[in-house]
């Protein structure tokens, strides 16, 4: 899964005239780490294995931040199969923190 903003050329420019770059950056990185930490809270544990394997990845200079499990059974778990029910850490997270990203930003808008 991803979240993706389109129009960022609009978006960069309003950004400029409203607010600091250095507040979006700080922004990223902030709710990429509160994902991370959000997503290891409720990862199943057996060996803490899939736990350690998430990881966040900054990137573009700050303005992309990536988390993600590397765990090579993270997908079964996230969506389960036909033997064993889903036990999602990744999607829950995910929804939670892209809404506080967007209230972040727009707040950094006014």
């Amino acid at each position: 899964m991803s979240f993706e903003l389109r129009e960022m050329n609009e978006l960069i420019g309003a950004l400029k005239k409203r607010a600091n770059l250095d507040d979006v950056k700080k922004a990223v990185q902030i709710n990429s780490a509160e994902m991370q930490n959000s997503m290891m809270r409720s990862a199943p544990v057996d060996t803490g294995y899939l736990k350690r394997s998430i990881e966040l990845n900054m990137s573009d200079g700050g303005f992309t931040g990536k988390v993600t499990p590397t765990a090579h059974y993270a997908p079964y778990l996230i969506y389960g199969t036909r033997y064993m029910y889903a036990r999602d850490f990744f999607r829950p997270n995910f929804y939670r923190q892209r809404d506080k990203f967007i209230n972040d930003m727009k707040r950094l808008m006014r």
